[in-house]
């Protein structure tokens, strides 16, 4: 299924204190939605208010990336997590961010898990229930962002609530349509034509090549740009103004 305009999202304020990893400033004059960090993997308060504030301004869409606790893993280590505990943590970050959100004028436009947490509820039941629990604790209404064909798209549309599905110009596919596993070889692809090229077949045919070769279907509304990828950037501006030259609009998803 392919889209006359697609969405950009990055992941922002992915930073703590002193330290920033992500160049918010600039991506945020790029993207279309912001994934912004709510404390659990990266960022904290003044950072979350700071791009909420920033992201108001540029019209940008506020979302809330929520995390496994692990700020020392940057939340990418594996956690067994009980779904109560989960679900009261899925909620915890939301809310935060809606203060900011909504001090700046504006609102969280829907919630994204993060890393060791998003691929987990791409195959786990329990802990995509457990994400959707928080969700509808904090906002029986706001959009979850995921990987098609997820237990927790799949989770969250019996729920009642809207879903947007997602691609990775900046991520190597299985030829299952999951994600190859960050440490594996080739898993995050940084040259800037690959990127390019890649979102570009994306918006207009919905596929992508696989790490093994395979055309795979992906069906997305959104498209996903790491924010801590080097260059980002660059690379953010090279592909939305492809996507623009090839007749798709960008524009946050409806």
């Amino acid at each position: 299924m392919t889209w006359a305009s697609i969405d950009l999202n990055a992941d922002l304020g992915e930073g703590f204190g002193r330290w920033r990893l992500t160049d918010d400033e600039e991506l945020l004059s790029v993207v279309t939605s912001a994934n912004v960090a709510c404390g659990f993997h990266a960022g904290d308060a003044a950072t979350m208010r700071r791009v909420c504030e920033r992201a108001a301004e540029r019209g940008v869409r506020i979302g809330a990336q929520v995390s496994y606790r692990d700020l020392a893993g940057f939340g990418r280590r594996a956690m067994d997590v009980p779904p109560l505990e989960l679900a009261a943590e899925v909620a915890y970050q939301i809310g935060a961010l809606e203060v900011f959100a909504r001090a700046a004028g504006t609102r969280v436009s829907y919630v994204k898990p993060h890393g060791a947490l998003y691929n987990r509820v791409v195959h786990d039941a329990e802990q995509a229930a457990a994400v959707v629990d928080g969700v509808l604790l904090a906002d029986d209404r706001v959009p979850v962002l995921g990987l098609p064909g997820s237990r927790l798209l799949e989770t969250a549309e019996k729920a009642g609530l809207p879903v947007v599905a997602e691609a990775f110009a900046d991520r190597a596919y299985t030829a299952g349509g999951t994600l190859v596993p960050r440490g594996t070889d080739g898993a995050v692809i940084t040259e800037a034509d690959s990127v390019v090229e890649r979102s570009v077949g994306i918006a207009l045919s919905g596929t992508v090549t696989a790490h093994s070769g395979e055309r795979v279907p992906v069906r997305a509304r959104s498209l996903c740009l790491h924010g801590d990828t080097p260059g980002a950037v660059g690379l953010a501006r090279q592909v939305r103004a492809r996507l623009e030259a090839a007749g798709v609009r960008v524009e946050a998803f409806a």
